[in-house]
């Protein structure tokens, strides 16, 4: 993303960008926007004028939107939301300090398949909920959309995939990137099932 924050002028206006592109018919207030993309006030009032004076988004009475009439909309989307946005190796740095992380599984916006049930499942013991939630918090602010996920401790998510779980076979059986996994929780035991 860092490239595209330096091609596009600045990190915070992709941020901005991707979060309208990825909500389009979603209205926002400038306060909401400075807390989902992580924009600061300042930087992010400059980055709605700019946005709205290109026709980008609509100021309303109170709220933001996106403007479906934008020329270049269609070319931003695909410059914005089908780049990768975060790569694995910076989604394991934000989930390590967590707790014992044996496994973490991408779907859904980060393989870029909407109809996944989760983006990001994690797998481990002794997990601390609350750095999960800023780290997702994080990661949102980076794509510009909600995630959707699933955190387990490595014995109920062994008893829900020898249990058949639908959660879990969603996930499995259906096209996702495993970022990480540790070595005793073997790659037959995932498999198997």
């Amino acid at each position: 993303m860092e490239i595209l924050g330096k091609l596009l002028g600045s990190l915070a206006r992709v941020k901005v960008m991707r979060l309208f592109l990825l909500n389009q018919s979603t209205a926002f207030t400038s306060k909401e926007i400075a807390k989902r993309s992580r924009v600061s006030p300042t930087a992010l009032r400059k980055e709605l004028k700019l946005l709205t004076s290109i026709g980008f988004i609509k100021k309303r009475t109170k709220d933001y939107v996106f403007n479906p009439s934008f020329r270049y909309g269609t070319e931003m989307e695909g410059l914005l939301i089908s780049s990768d946005t975060v790569g694995n190796d910076s989604i394991l740095e934000i989930f390590k300090k967590t707790g014992k992380v044996k496994l973490v599984i991408a779907s859904g916006v980060f393989i870029k398949n909407k109809d996944s049930r989760v983006d990001l499942l994690i797998v481990g013991d002794k997990l601390m909920r609350g750095k999960i939630e800023e780290g997702m918090r994080k990661l949102e602010a980076e794509i510009g959309t909600e995630l959707t996920y699933a955190v387990f401790e490595t014995k109920e998510f062994a008893y829900r995939l020898n249990m058949y779980d639908k959660l879990i076979r969603d996930i499995l059986d259906f096209p996702h990137e495993v970022i990480f996994q540790a070595k005793e929780l073997s790659t037959q035991s995932l498999k198997k099932v």
